[in-house]
């Protein structure tokens, strides 16, 4: 039995998965924005190890998560599954940052420094992260006109870009990203394509499996299968400046 959180996991693919999970016997610590979120799973709590409670715009209350889980105790998988897809505008979150890249980029980040380190972290990702390369030259958007389809693509690359850091910074780690592709859930809306059991099916997988493909780190993952992500997210030099700037932005350091 694996021990696993799972961030946003109050509805859509985070809430699948915890399904998935605990049917298959695992313990799962779940997460939630708000109390009033948490609220939503009360048919889990008989069943789950905790519920972690914090906003992952807020870098205080992403901070106040980690701890929460720390309290719990060592989680055997990470899946970073919570995000956002769209904004109106730039936004500026409690510490000044564009809401996108705080809740896609910069809250997995600092879950990942934060949180005792697990056996195999899992990033939850999408395909439109291959229109995000070039972002470093302004990361939070404090210079360009805002484009929210852009924030959003740029975050996921950074997604792909710290899964494939972590394989090599800890090498003991399996890390992985994974595209569930269009899926119908309140993000993805009812003309999705992918049914939310499909949708969480790899990440699932990738927590728990003993499969060969499985234990092997660094790759990047759509409906159990790898894929060839973008070329940016597998340069080294990349990710090594991406998380020299995320540890700039959010005061922590990756251990």
């Amino acid at each position: 039995m694996a021990r696993i959180f799972i961030t946003g996991s109050s509805d859509g693919l985070g809430r699948a998965a915890a399904r998935s999970l605990l049917d298959g016997g695992h313990e799962i610590v779940l997460h939630a924005r708000s109390n009033e979120r948490a609220a939503a799973l009360a048919d889990f709590v008989p069943q789950v190890a905790g519920i972690a409670v914090g906003d992952l715009r807020s870098a205080a209350e992403t901070r106040h998560v980690a701890d929460q889980v720390n309290t719990i105790g060592r989680m055997d998988a990470v899946i970073h599954n919570a995000g956002i897809y769209t904004a109106p505008d730039r936004g500026t979150t409690p510490e000044g940052h564009a809401g996108i890249l705080a809740v896609n980029t910069l809250a997995p980040f600092m879950l990942t420094a934060l949180i005792e380190r697990p056996d195999r972290l899992v990033y939850l990702n999408s395909g439109l992260h291959r229109g995000g390369e070039g972002s470093l030259h302004d990361l939070d958007w404090t210079q360009r006109t805002w484009d929210p389809a852009r924030a959003y693509a740029e975050s996921k690359l950074h997604v792909v870009a710290l899964a494939f850091f972590l394989a090599r910074r800890w090498p003991q780690v399996l890390s992985h990203a994974v595209d569930p592709g269009w899926v119908r859930t309140r993000m993805g809306g009812a003309s999705a394509p992918v049914d939310v059991d499909t949708g969480q099916r790899t990440q699932s997988w990738l927590t728990v499996s003993t499969d060969a493909a499985a234990t092997v780190s660094g790759r990047y993952w759509h409906h159990l299968r790898p894929q060839q992500p973008a070329a940016e997210a597998m340069d080294a030099s990349f990710q090594d400046k991406l998380v020299a700037r995320l540890q700039e932005l959010t005061g922590v350091a990756l251990p």
